[in-house]
């Protein structure tokens, strides 16, 4: 099938952007192109709120710039959206008209309220976050909404953002009474929307100066896994990062790992609006997508195809994505997840280990990535299933549940669990370790039982006598290899069940 590129240009009040997408079997799109330029349109808009000749020229420049880019794309359908200093200059119609005239490019100005929407449709579609309040600080604008159970319920356009509340400070590093100042007027403007106060959700950031805050928090901590989306900070983390830079000077802000130099002078007012913002609502915790309005324009263009603005499970999308994109055999996955399910549910019912319907939810979703890593490599499969889960991005889960699948996806033995456990050791308590590793045992072991993909054992049952476990296996032609597999494996499951494990392979009557 012909490739499929889709592209947007998202003209910012700080930052132009060119993002192409390809899209992906499964309908959902991947980015495989993210051009920025930092154009500062806001700073051309004069007294009378016309953007002047000097800041149209930058917007064509930059413009034309992206069109090379594009010409090197055979593309279905390109988008060019602007938001607050366009839509706030008094000579838009004429910005629109010089833009299509130089460019061929039509320029489509969001209103306030379409670019609360597309930022609020973004945050349902690539997150499993069912209620929160999100929050996009652009150049020029902030947009707030809040959403409860994935429906949007309210939304609003602050007429501020990062380089219009800079002007709070005299410098670049604001004094702590500049700092108490912007604070105060922020907290009165947010507190003028009742259903901003108190709310006790997540607050969902989305946007460059959120990606920034995350990197930097990141840095300081020495983070061990890859990727931003979904990445969960609080309320302390926001002002240690806070301190941390208000203690720099200037140079030294421009060194600081993680923060962009061109948001340097921007991004202390940008972490005041999500820490006052977080106070307001208390927050239960601050989330970061990475995924924001021009991700929400393209959900928007998909639906019209889908019948419906959200996808009914992100997660499982996600997932799907996972499996198209390694290969992965739908008809394996189903059989081991059934043996899976037997195996699980025996040790849960009879109270052989302590097990819930949480652990089976962790086990199933981990039994569609059994080993994905064999896609690159069959004999150092666990360490790529591991690296390969750690450290992607998986729509739908927390950077923690997603290393959690990786663990359990990816497990081999208690030697290789242990090194790849052993830089998250803490995020875990000892039982949650310990349950982990039984979680990944029970997979290992019902993944050994389709050792050649043919289906060839039919169905397990267990009886227990009173020094070991019997494990008939019908099966359906030759199991040789099967049996030679989990006569290898059935160690890692005695040392769970406390005793010997004996495998009777027969065939089904």
């Amino acid at each position: 099938m012909k490739k499929q590129y889709y592209a947007i240009i998202d003209i910012g009040s700080n930052t132009m952007r060119l993002v192409i997408y390809l899209r992906e079997k499964g309908g959902r799109l991947k980015e495989v192109e993210n051009v920025k330029a930092v154009a500062r349109l806001r700073t051309f808009l004069d007294t009378n709120n016309q953007l002047t000749n000097a800041g149209i020229d930058k917007l064509i420049m930059t413009l034309l710039s992206f069109k090379h880019v594009l010409a090197t794309y055979d593309l279905k359908e390109i988008v060019c959206v602007a938001t607050a200093t366009i839509r706030q200059a008094e000579n838009q119609q004429d910005i629109q008209a010089i833009v299509k005239e130089k460019t061929n490019l039509h320029m489509r100005i969001l209103s306030e309220k379409e670019e609360a929407f597309y930022g609020f449709l973004a945050v349902v579609n690539s997150t499993s976050i069912e209620t929160g309040i999100t929050v996009d600080i652009g150049g020029g604008s902030t947009e707030v909404t809040y959403f409860r159970k994935r429906e949007l319920v309210e939304s609003h356009s602050f007429p501020f953002g990062a380089l219009t509340l800079k002007e709070f400070f005299q410098k670049d590093i604001p004094t702590y009474e500049e700092l108490e100042k912007l604070h105060h007027f922020l907290s009165k403007e947010f507190h003028h929307l009742p259903w901003l106060v108190g709310k006790e959700v997540p607050l969902i950031a989305i946007g460059g100066s959120a990606r920034n805050l995350v990197q930097i928090e990141q840095n300081l901590k020495k983070y061990p896994l890859a990727g931003l989306h979904q990445y969960k900070m609080y309320d302390t983390d926001i002002q240690t990062v806070s301190h941390y830079l208000t203690s720099r000077n200037k140079e030294e802000l421009l060194k600081v790992e993680g923060l962009s130099k061109d948001r340097a002078d921007i991004i202390i007012p940008a972490i005041e609006v999500f820490h006052t913002l977080y106070q307001t609502i208390q927050a239960d915790c601050f989330i970061l997508s990475r995924k924001g309005l021009r991700d929400g324009v393209f959900f928007e263009q998909l639906s019209k195809e889908m019948g419906s603005l959200l996808f009914p499970n992100v997660l499982e999308d996600s997932i799907q994505e996972l499996i198209n994109d390694y290969n992965l055999d739908p008809k394996q996955i189903i059989h081991v997840q059934y043996l899976t399910r037997r195996l699980f549910h025996y040790l849960k019912d009879n109270g052989v280990i302590h097990l819930s319907k949480k652990d089976w939810s962790l086990l199933k979703r981990a039994s569609y990535l059994c080993h994905l890593g064999e896609y690159i490599d069959a004999e150092a499969s666990a360490q790529h299933t591991f690296y390969l889960l750690a450290n992607r991005t998986i729509d739908g889960l927390m950077h923690r549940e997603r290393l959690m699948i990786a663990l359990i996806s990816s497990y081999k033995n208690n030697t290789l669990f242990k090194q790849f456990i052993k830089p998250y050791k803490t995020w875990f308590l000892k039982e949650e370790r310990k349950k982990l590793r039984h979680l990944g045992a029970i997979l290992k072991f019902t993944y050994c039982l389709d050792a050649t993909r043919r289906q060839i054992v039919t169905d397990l049952s267990i009886t227990r006598k009173q020094d070991r476990f019997i494990f008939e296996l019908e099966c359906i032609g030759d199991w040789s290899p099967e049996e030679y597999q989990a006569e290898k494996q059935k160690k890692h499951l005695e040392k769970i069940v406390k005793t010997d494990i004996e495998l009777i392979f027969k065939p089904k009557l």
